[in-house]
């Protein structure tokens, strides 16, 4: 279901790094072209995006919280040259095609998105997605007008760069609590993909009648769905048209996670249990030597 053949990119990169970069970009597209689901997991630093590659997935995104958590910042916490080095870096690591999470564009109006988006591609991405959040509490989302034209900008950004990159337009109206509800969220999807976008994303759907109800409203556009509460099941997600699945923050809570409880232990209890739970030293060595051979 989510593993059908995509173009073979690997050998241009022995040509240039624009050959390269164009080569990715198409199996990108390639990935959302075809029929099924597929699942673009979230790495949140160097490491866990090669050990990913390792397990057979066709491509990788960045997570904006995963990536700020790294750097001691909050979500939304990076400034565009922090969050731009981590996904060079990433994209630099992984033969594989990565999404940028660019969260708002990092841009206070249609110029600035343009510049922002310029410099993402130029990082090498095969895809970047970008939300209709302003940054503020007191009134969190562009309006819809504006919010088109943010993402008319971006596209036009990306196709001045000569690149095929994908552009994921995201509303947030569910997440941050829009008035509008699905309604607004719909429409915003709808114009977004007018306007250029080439997939759709709509967190926080709790329904698999309102992710069909998406689907349904931006189709031809493949729709990107978020792997969260309630956890829909790949085949559920197939059934109702969805094409890409991520995971957000997820993996990155696990790991925080995992060293929040050794660490947490150490602290107040004076004992070290929870270390027996973490991965074999010999394994994660030789994961990561075996890639310099």
């Amino acid at each position: 279901m989510s593993n059908e053949a995509t173009p073979q990119f690997a050998d241009a990169a022995t040509s240039n790094s624009v050959a390269f970069h164009r080569a990715k970009c198409a199996a990108f597209a390639a990935l959302h072209a075809g029929p099924g689901i597929f699942v673009i997991p979230n790495p949140f630093d160097v490491g866990s995006a090669l050990y990913l590659g390792s397990l057979g997935f066709k491509a990788l995104a960045t997570s904006s919280a995963g990536a700020a958590w790294t750097m001691g910042r909050p979500d939304t916490g990076c400034d565009r040259a922090m969050v731009l080095a981590h996904v060079a870096a990433v994209v630099r690591a992984s033969p594989l095609p990565v999404n940028a999470d660019f969260e708002s564009c990092f841009g206070a109006d249609e110029d600035g998105v343009f510049e922002s988006v310029s410099l993402c591609v130029a990082a090498g991405v095969a895809g970047l997605s970008i939300e209709d959040l302003t940054g503020n509490a007191a009134d969190p989302f562009y309006g819809h007008d504006e919010a088109v034209r943010r993402m008319q900008a971006a596209h036009k950004a990306i196709r001045q760069s000569g690149m095929p990159v994908l552009l994921t337009a995201r509303t947030e109206c569910l997440l941050f609590g829009h008035p509008g509800g699905l309604g607004e969220a719909i429409a915003r999807a709808t114009a977004f993909a007018a306007a250029g976008a080439d997939v759709i994303f709509v967190p926080g759907l709790k329904t698999l009648a309102d992710v069909k109800v998406v689907v349904d409203a931006v189709r031809p556009v493949p729709v990107n769905v978020v792997a969260s509460m309630p956890f829909f099941t790949l085949r559920q997600l197939a059934d109702t048209g969805v094409r890409r699945v991520s995971v957000g923050s997820s993996l990155a809570r696990a790991a925080w996670g995992g060293f929040m409880k050794a660490a947490q232990e150490i602290a107040e209890g004076g004992t070290f249990n929870a270390f027996a739970q973490g991965a074999p030293f010999a394994e994660l060595n030789g994961f990561f030597g075996a890639l310099k051979t």
